[in-house]
């Protein structure tokens, strides 16, 4: 019984709000998530789940930077991670422009936000249209949750057929509206609790608590997203040099929890990817 769950550590290196004055290692540029890659994958990470910069370092969805920053990372590490971007708005994009820069990128997996890209009745013909294309397309998609009402929409849009898919892969974020951005475990059990359909799920947590997060994921059979995105501590205070430190962090500690690591073909089997 030890062992016969690989846990996928995913890890987000940057995020849409950082910069080099949040920490010196924060990678932005294509060469830079590349050199972040090649050390999280050395570390246990087999996905990189990756932001692109404008040309004064805001956040964007442009197509052409990303095929840049996909492109550089993938020579650096070949297959051995999943490369997934990102459709966040961050109060910039439309759920039309989302959907285009996906459309026309094709990534291997993306994460999208189901109360941006579909916050109200009215979106859910144009959001099925796009999930569908998504399974279409064999683009893996990770549905982010926030809440436990998020999570009991999720599944009511599942029910309904506006998520397709028997092989559904979610993301319950912790510690977004907790006091200081500081995570708690706790926060994941209503969200679990929440569920109705069964679901591939992982966890990604605010502030220092983040690999305790991971930890209590590890022993309820979830999978784990670590990075400067949300967390720039290692669990004794101090700043992390790096993000891989942070993914070594918990690929040295789900041991005790009976798992260990995925590697990114493992996980693209988990995923259905292959």
């Amino acid at each position: 019984m030890i062992h016969h769950n690989p846990m996928m550590i995913a890890v987000a290196p940057n995020g849409a709000r950082k910069q080099k004055t949040d920490h010196s290692s924060l990678p932005i540029t294509p060469s830079e998530l590349a050199d972040s890659a090649v050390e999280c994958r050395d570390a246990g990470a087999c996905m990189i789940h990756l932001h692109v910069r404008d040309g004064q370092d805001g956040h964007s969805l442009d197509v052409n930077a990303y095929r840049a920053a996909t492109t550089a990372v993938r020579n650096a590490v070949g297959d051995d991670m999943i490369i997934q971007i990102t459709t966040e708005a961050v109060g910039i994009y439309s759920i039309d422009q989302q959907i285009q820069t996906v459309q026309e990128l094709k990534p291997e997996a993306v994460s999208l936000a189901v109360r941006e890209l579909c916050p109200r009745a009215e979106d859910e013909i144009k959001a099925a249209s796009f999930f569908a294309w998504l399974q279409q397309e064999r683009v893996a998609a990770q549905y982010i949750l926030y809440s436990a009402a998020d999570v009991e929409r999720f599944d009511a849009l599942r029910k309904r057929g506006v998520i397709p898919g028997d092989n559904v892969s979610v993301l319950y974020v912790l510690g977004r509206y907790s006091e200081g951005g500081a995570s708690s475990a706790v926060e994941l059990l209503p969200m679990l609790a929440a569920a109705d359909t069964a679901v591939i799920w992982s966890v990604c947590a605010f502030g220092a608590t983040e690999a305790s997060c991971m930890l209590v994921a590890a022993g309820l059979g979830g999978h784990a997203r670590v990075g400067f995105e949300n967390n720039m501590q290692l669990i004794n205070g101090y700043t992390a040099a790096n993000n891989g430190a942070l993914v070594t962090q918990v690929q040295e500690s789900i041991g005790r929890m009976g798992r260990r690591i995925a590697s990114a073909d493992e996980a693209r089997l988990v995923l259905g990817m292959q």
